[in-house]
């Protein structure tokens, strides 16, 4: 007897379990670079509170390693790159409709180096100093391009070699900019190069230094929703929420100056 009830109760509980109604709240899936962290948490914060009926999930990493978990199959919603060519890129492989990404916010490069600041950094110039190390972003990483070009465009006011002397003062290509952030506020090298909405938050951990901004590079932010979205409404409501002025006010407040609502269809050439 005691057997025939344990069975009946577990069959209860089966039975509840799939009658049990499931959770229609839509989830959205958001890969953004790296250097969006902060200011895209605050976002989702936001976002969230004026809309608690969305759960939303985020995804932080360098752009060119969303840029391919995309293509391989990941799961996602939307997609924001800290530079035009990767969304470009899933844009011409079908990941995004045409015409309908944004580039929402623009950033520019400083120089960074310890609070201590053994290597007596002072200018730009330095970086060039033999014996200097320098870490920046690899090639692949946006933050690793708008560097190199930097320099390049340093070359017309430093002479012409100084791309070339600075690159050799390189002890380590990072894959985002969270890396090289991290590298030099531990000490582990002189000096490197980052985004300004990267040093909002870090305090008196680092010294900060402005690139001329003959020199300097404006990064261009895209975002989109991806084609292949499974909560395409919640997730274009969230992409208006960006481009929108309380979500462009946000990006102000950490570091990011404001560009949004221009289409990518005219930047490509």
């Amino acid at each position: 007897m005691k057997l025939k009830h344990w069975i009946i109760f577990l069959l209860g509980l089966s039975l509840a379990a799939c009658s049990a109604p499931a959770s229609n709240k839509p989830t959205i899936s958001i890969l953004a670079a790296a250097s969006l962290t902060e200011s895209f948490t605050q976002l989702g914060a936001v976002y969230q509170k004026q809309n608690p009926e969305v759960e939303l999930v985020f995804n932080f990493a360098g752009s060119q390693a969303l840029t391919n978990q995309i293509r391989q199959g990941a799961p996602a919603d939307i997609f924001a790159s800290a530079n035009l060519q990767y969304m470009f890129t899933l844009e011409n492989e079908g990941f995004v409709n045409p015409n309908t990404a944004k580039i929402f916010a623009g950033n520019q490069l400083v120089m960074i180096v310890p609070k201590n600041n053994p290597a007596k950094i002072q200018h730009i110039q330095d970086l060039a100093k033999p014996g200097i190390q320098l870490v920046i972003g690899a090639e692949a990483v946006p933050v690793g391009f708008y560097t190199r070009q930097f320099l390049d465009q340093a070359n017309s006011l430093l002479g012409e070699n100084f791309q070339q002397r600075v690159l050799s003062n390189v002890v380590s290509y990072e894959n985002n900019v969270k890396s090289v952030l991290t590298k030099v506020r531990l000490g582990e090298a002189d000096a490197g190069v980052v985004y300004r909405s990267d040093v909002i938050n870090a305090g008196d951990e680092v010294l900060v230094f402005d690139i001329p901004p003959e020199i300097n590079i404006v990064a261009e932010y895209p975002i989109a929703v991806l084609k292949d979205s499974k909560n395409s409404r919640a997730a274009q409501s969230f992409f208006d929420f960006v481009l929108s002025e309380e979500g462009q006010t946000i990006l102000m407040a950490y570091g990011f100056s404001p560009l949004s609502d221009r289409s990518l269809s005219t930047q490509q050439n």
